[in-house]
């Protein structure tokens, strides 16, 4: 799937604007770039500007230093932002997308209008961790081809349903074209990345939301209830059914939760 709008680019960010009206930045996960957005872009952009970038190391966007933090990742939409003379956003992340976004809404808590954080991880188990942190290792070592069948397997179910063949077959796609050494800094961050915010959350100052499937295991319900709970305007959503890529696969549950909370009174 490709999108329809040419990519721009601004220092080594590449991005998309589609609509018109309030922005609604939508941030992708690890591995993941600009199309795995697609439903959301068409419906978002009916009454919204809606906002899609690379993140640094994947799609075109420009690589990381090594030892990159949240914070790279956060200032990186701050520019692409003060470069569009954008001066508040509905920011969307999913997955390390979300953390991003958290990351970004505590940072610039002015520039964030709501935060909603899709399939976020917070405070794994010490079994996740070491899952996680074993996947990271395998990345590093023996690159992303190594990875491609388990992730597959772990977002969409084994075998895959066959409605989902099509949104597989893009996952699949999308994580074949990322840059290996983007992908590696961005996951080894992302593994140690689930404590990070657990003393901030209370100071998020802007309404937020935390939405995961239900059938996420890694980025489980309770993890989206504890952040809620944390979080001063915080509230949670699961989604019945859904698993980690509910942006794909429950499009319209995951479209129709984003819009009523958006345009929900402070």
């Amino acid at each position: 799937m490709k999108l329809s709008e040419p990519s721009c680019a601004f220092d080594g960010t590449a991005y998309r604007s589609r609509g018109a009206g309030e922005t609604i930045v939508l941030i992708h996960g690890v591995g993941m770039d600009q199309r795995s957005w697609q439903p959301q872009i068409e419906t978002l952009s009916q009454a919204h500007r809606v906002l899609t970038y690379d993140m640094l190391g994947h799609g075109e966007s420009r690589l990381p230093a090594e030892g990159v933090q949240l914070a790279d990742f956060a200032d990186q939409l701050l520019r692409l932002l003060d470069h569009l003379q954008i001066a508040r956003a509905h920011v969307v992340g999913h997955s390390m997308g979300a953390l991003v976004a958290i990351e970004f809404a505590l940072r610039h808590p002015g520039r964030c209008q709501r935060l909603m954080a899709l399939n976020a991880v917070f405070q794994r188990s010490p079994a996740q961790r070491a899952a996680v942190l074993e996947r990271a290792r395998t990345l590093q070592s023996e690159g992303v081809a190594a990875t491609v069948d388990s992730t597959i397997a772990r977002w969409f179910g084994t075998p895959v349903p066959a409605h989902l063949h099509a949104i597989a077959a893009l996952t699949t796609d999308i994580l074949a074209d990322v840059n290996a050494l983007g992908y590696a800094r961005a996951y080894g961050l992302f593994a140690a990345s689930d404590e990070v915010h657990a003393q901030q959350l209370p100071q998020l100052a802007m309404p937020a939301l935390f939405m995961t499937g239900e059938g996420d295991p890694n980025s489980s319900p309770a993890m989206s209830q504890a952040m809620a709970a944390l979080a001063p305007q915080g509230r949670a959503e699961i989604v019945p059914g859904a698993r980690h890529m509910m942006n794909l696969t429950d499009a319209d549950a995951v479209n129709a939760r984003l819009l009523r909370f958006i345009s929900a009174a402070a």
